[in-house]
């Protein structure tokens, strides 16, 4: 499962340790999936709940109930004060009755770690942001998470700050062998898309005809904006530029170069190129997701179980 390390303007875990999470989502990912299953298979998953009607803050309780909190002390020798508590993967399944085999299961497992994925890329520690929740339903987004690997780092609709100006943009992968800049061309099934070097391109459906922005606008625009960052930051790694379209064609025929199209006929190919890599976590690679991710913005607020302790804190310097 590719590791969510930024999303939108939120804050993320990954931004206060980018060296540390990394391998421990990995490591943790491992022991959950083993111990889940073991629980699986020897018959003792909890029991699924009676079906009722819930209000959007007691679903939200209830999926709070999956997580687990536990105390975690950093040692540091020269630090002698107490670290705040850190948030591990630890989650119970719920409703299993349905789950009648392995495959069944790993759906599930993989439902509850896209939760405690936007867990991460929207907490650390001390701070939270507020989760649009379209996320937690958009079906890219999980494309993206639960069918690419460990060792590819998402960046999703990051705002990264530009000259003081915040800059929305679409989807990075950065991979231990480069980084890939990505947009999405996806509308009905089986809609063709006739490109152009225009501001629109020419989209077709059955026998209706419209169209679209062209996306190699804010593609080339996402790829120069990395390039720099990176060059900066002096890190050498490729920079690729696809435009994606799983349920459409793309016709282009003076494509410029340097730019892949992968629409319907060549994306699975792409796709499984990208789950077959078996490269570990590079440092040139966490050295370009850190150099990027010091750019972005970041829209938060402190944890009031942390502003509490702040203040009892000051209340005995005092």
């Amino acid at each position: 499962m590719a590791q969510l390390i930024k999303l939108q303007d939120y804050v993320s875990r990954y931004e206060t340790d980018l060296y540390r999470y990394p391998s421990q989502f990995v490591r943790l990912k491992k022991q959950q999936w083993e111990k889940m299953k073991q629980h699986w298979e020897n018959g003792d998953l909890p029991p699924a709940p009676p079906p009722s009607v819930k209000e959007e803050e007691e679903k939200d309780s209830v999926k709070e109930k999956l997580f687990s909190l536990f105390k975690k002390k950093e040692a540091q020798e020269d630090e002698p004060v107490p670290q705040p508590s850190d948030e591990e993967m630890l989650f119970e399944m719920e409703g299993n009755q349905d789950i009648h085999s392995e495959e069944e299961l790993k759906v599930s497992f993989l439902n509850l770690l896209f939760d405690f994925q936007l867990k991460w890329a929207s907490s650390t520690i001390m701070e939270k942001s507020y989760v649009d929740n379209s996320y937690r339903y958009d079906e890219r987004l999980r494309y993206l998470l639960q069918r690419f690997p460990d060792n590819i780092f998402v960046m999703y609709n990051p705002v990264l700050k530009i000259k003081n100006a915040p800059v929305e943009l679409e989807t990075f992968l950065i991979t231990p062998t480069g980084i890939w800049c990505l947009t999405f061309l996806e509308f009905e099934e089986g809609t063709a898309y006739i490109g152009s070097g225009e501001r629109f391109w020419v989209k077709k459906w059955g026998d209706m005809e419209s169209k679209v922005l062209n996306p190699l606008i804010g593609l080339k625009r996402m790829e120069r904006i990395i390039h720099q960052i990176i060059r900066y930051a002096g890190v050498e790694l490729p920079i690729y530029q696809a435009v994606i379209s799983r349920n459409g064609y793309i016709d282009y025929p003076q494509s410029p170069a340097g730019i892949q199209f992968l629409d319907k006929r060549i994306h699975n190919e792409w796709f499984q190129q990208q789950r077959s890599s078996s490269s570990p976590i590079k440092s040139v690679q966490l050295k370009a997701a850190q150099a990027i991710m010091e750019y972005c913005q970041i829209t938060s607020f402190k944890r009031l179980q942390w502003e509490e302790e702040q203040e009892v804190a000051e209340g005995d310097q005092a």
